[in-house]
């Protein structure tokens, strides 16, 4: 990385073995629960979205960053697997609402199990004071990077 000082050089390629390292082993938790990324995604959109665990399809392609046309298919497809619902609220037939499923709920807990293990392991090295200054550390990163750029998680209102 041509330009930076070495600190920084160094910590960059650091920072980017272990995002590779991470998202292998994101990779391999959704192999073994039959997922594609995308699929995963659009189930973790819905569970962050708090219970009943629903939102309408438009907030949903918002939050993804795609186009509805491409959402509408990707829901079909997650729709015929099990994992999500479609339906209209009582209150508006007009409207529409997608909701996660049991089973879909349960391959979101399933893979984010094993994402979870695998950040524990990674940073079961670290002492208690280490912990919170690499916390406080990924905080001030997060914020610059949510000055400039959307929020790093999902709005939930």
């Amino acid at each position: 990385m041509p330009g930076l000082v070495p600190e920084l050089e160094g910590a960059v390629t650091r920072m980017q073995m272990l995002v590779r390292h991470l998202h292998g082993r994101k990779e391999a938790a959704l192999a073994r629960h039959g997922l594609k990324l995308w699929e995963y995604e659009i189930l973790w959109r819905l569970r962050s979205a708090g219970e009943p665990y629903r939102m309408t399809p438009t907030r949903l392609a918002r939050g993804l960053g795609i186009h509805p046309a491409t959402l509408t298919n990707r829901l079909d497809r997650l729709q015929s697997s099990g994992l999500i619902t479609r339906e209209h609220p009582p209150e508006d037939r007009r409207s529409l609402l997608v909701g996660l499923t049991p089973e879909g709920a349960e391959a979101w807990s399933a893979v984010i199990d094993e994402q979870r293990e695998a950040e524990a392991a990674l940073l079961a090295p670290l002492g208690e004071q280490e912990l919170e200054q690499l916390s406080a550390l990924l905080r001030t990163v997060a914020l610059a990077v949510e000055d400039d750029d959307p929020p790093l998680m999902p709005d939930v209102t």
